[in-house]
């Protein structure tokens, strides 16, 4: 028989790239389910901001995602948890390959995919039995529009790293989430008023109607960390982008 999960009391919920958008969303949402969450961000006032959203007995770190010493001495400090989330990242990278420059390229890849391979490598030994690990990625890896070659490619990467360490961390599952367009902190390198007609122009387009809120996409890492079966999988959550 499953074990009951509806309630999360006496869980531990690590989210890295939890004081913002999708991730605090995960955050709170697994809070309110009963579950103690420890956030973690590059900036000490962003973790600030989250913790004051979020039930006494959340815990907030603020630390180099990329640096490989930081993320061991977290891990060593938080020990035994039952889940881990990363949905860290800076903003959407976006234009042409011949425009990039690669050092910024290099930076991005560094935090969305290096970043991962990071928590997982020191996260993974202090996860008790029935956790799991929940990455991100997203749909432009499989829909890229022009310019969106560098967040295809880590999105890509992503995925199948998730199912190669499905396969080297078992029993541990290892899923991700691939979001669509979602009103998040994402997008805040554009203007408003290309942010705003990026989501009107994705709503008019979606079958559903609307593009995502952070709140509707943390309830698929939530289920991905509830589900006792499901390992190696993408959990697409894009309104219907990928059907249009």
């Amino acid at each position: 028989m499953a074990r009951d999960e509806t309630t999360w009391n006496g869980k531990a919920v690590v989210v890295l790239g939890g004081t913002s958008g999708i991730g605090l969303a995960v955050a709170q949402a697994a809070a309110r389910d009963g579950a103690t969450v420890v956030v973690a961000s590059s900036r000490q006032a962003r973790v600030d901001e989250a913790l004051a959203t979020l039930p006494a007995g959340a815990a907030g770190h603020a630390l180099d995602l990329t640096d490989e010493t930081a993320v061991r001495d977290l891990f060593g400090r938080l020990g035994g948890i039952d889940h881990l989330v990363f949905t860290a990242g800076e903003q959407l990278q976006l234009g042409a390959l011949a425009d990039t420059d690669t050092a910024t390229a290099q930076r991005f890849f560094r935090l969305r995919y290096w970043g991962a391979v990071l928590a997982v490598k020191y996260g993974a030994a202090s996860i008790r039995p029935g956790g799991s690990i929940v990455l991100t990625s997203g749909i432009a890896g499989a829909r890229p529009r022009p310019g969106w070659w560098l967040g295809a490619s880590v999105c890509q990467a992503m995925e199948g790293l998730t199912r190669a360490l499905a396969v080297e961390l078992a029993p541990l599952r290892v899923n991700i989430v691939s979001p669509g367009v979602v009103r998040s902190p994402l997008w805040a390198g554009m203007s408003e008023a290309d942010r705003e007609a990026l989501y009107a122009g994705a709503a008019r387009a979606l079958p559903v109607g609307h593009v995502g809120e952070v709140d509707e996409i943390a309830g698929a890492y939530l289920y991905l960390m509830r589900q006792t079966y499901g390992t190696g999988q993408v959990l697409v959550v894009d309104g219907g982008a990928l059907l249009v």
